[in-house]
């Protein structure tokens, strides 16, 4: 308690936002965590490395979300309880990793059917819990990531995908984080141990499925549907982007859903401005020495990776933009493209958070004359 007060008298304390750019690029006080960030950069490191010796990088975007997800569903408590959630949390996510990666290729209608029905089942979690919500969302995020890494590799005939390795992936990358667990239980000895990152909700009560509830699960699945629709249906360049821009922008507040989108859009456009700039250096390299910059980047992209988790609550906007960097080295390395790529990823970020946005406008709109609306007579 005193922990939590302190931390609400250091908010209070500090001056309001006084335009949109500060509160863009506001700063939580107490947001910042390296020991968590160097934690995860020590154990990313292990399926850098043995991707490194089989020669498949294809698979380690897979294995690092599987680690950091993992790592994010973690509940706390007893070392049985984690690893139940955590076992069901993998299972799901390798079922979800599956039908991304299996259907990848197929027409662009299977793809817009499952995003809708993977979206909408998400949303409704949240009648079991904020906890559970959260987490739902994370698997339907990861989902979307998945239908748009299928079908960039189904694009590069030089590169080999194997579904079934992309799940052997995600699990073994979740598969690490019980690991660090059981080992820190050995060092540390038995008994319930906090939640590892506390700054997400630990709520399971369980709510009633309310009229507004289902509402906002059926329009975001109807928005992610219909932006995966323009994505792929039109064929366009890095346009899963899109739907994944147009999913995290939408907040139960058209308020939260405004600022987080302008965070989304800042982050974005930082992310591939970095990205572009680092991926010139190998652009003139050859045999040995390219091979040397490549590996090279790949750490680099841990390393960014590494700083999103550090920032992660203290400021959303810069997090986008580190996970955004990293992100697109690890995907331009394993499918070169040339530098429009990343002109084309902030064009569809933006094209998703307006998409997100004008949902929740109109739905604001809608709610507000609705509450207007004279009752009718008895």
């Amino acid at each position: 308690m005193a922990s939590a007060s302190g931390r609400v008298g250091q908010l209070a304390d500090k001056p309001a936002p006084t335009n949109w750019l500060s509160r863009i690029f506001r700063f939580d006080p107490v947001g910042l965590n390296w020991p968590r960030a160097v934690l995860f950069l020590d154990i990313a490191l292990v399926p850098l490395v043995v991707f490194w010796a089989i020669g498949h990088e294809q698979y380690l975007l897979s294995a690092l979300f599987g680690l950091f997800f993992a790592w994010l569903d973690d509940p706390g408590g007893s070392f049985a309880n984690r690893a139940s959630h955590i076992a069901v949390f993998t299972l799901i996510g390798a079922g979800l990793t599956a039908l991304g990666f299996g259907i990848g290729g197929y027409a662009w209608g299977w793809l817009v059917l499952a995003a809708f029905v993977v979206t909408l089942v998400a949303g409704l979690a949240a009648a079991f819990g904020v906890r559970r919500f959260v987490n739902a969302m994370l698997l339907n995020l990861w989902f979307v990531i998945t239908l748009g890494l299928a079908s960039g590799l189904h694009q590069h005939a030089r590169i080999t995908s194997y579904t079934w390795a992309q799940v052997l992936a995600w699990v073994g990358g979740a598969a690490l984080w019980l690991v660090t667990t059981f080992t820190a239980r050995l060092i540390r000895g038995r008994g319930d141990r906090p939640q590892p990152i506390p700054e997400l909700p630990g709520d399971t009560a369980r709510k009633p499925l309310t009229r507004p509830l289902v509402m906002f699960a059926l329009m975001r699945a109807l928005v992610t549907a219909g932006t995966v629709a323009l994505a792929f249906g039109l064929d366009l360049s890095h346009g899963y982007w899109m739907p994944i821009a147009a999913m995290v922008a939408m907040k139960p507040s058209l308020e939260q859903s405004t600022l987080t989108a302008a965070q989304r859009v800042a982050g974005a456009l930082i992310g591939a401005v970095t990205a572009a700039l680092l991926l010139l250096i190998p652009a003139s390299e050859h045999g040995l020495r390219l091979l040397l910059v490549e590996r090279a980047l790949e750490v680099v992209a841990l390393v960014l990776f590494m700083h999103g988790v550090a920032i992660r609550f203290r400021n959303y906007a810069l997090y986008c933009a580190a996970i955004a960097a990293g992100v697109l080295i690890l995907v331009d390395l394993s499918q070169p493209t040339d530098h429009t790529a990343e002109g084309y990823r902030v064009l569809w970020t933006l094209c998703g958070v307006g998409a997100g946005l004008l949902v929740m406008v109109l739905a604001d709109l809608l709610a507000k004359h609705t509450a207007k609306a004279p009752a009718p007579p008895a």
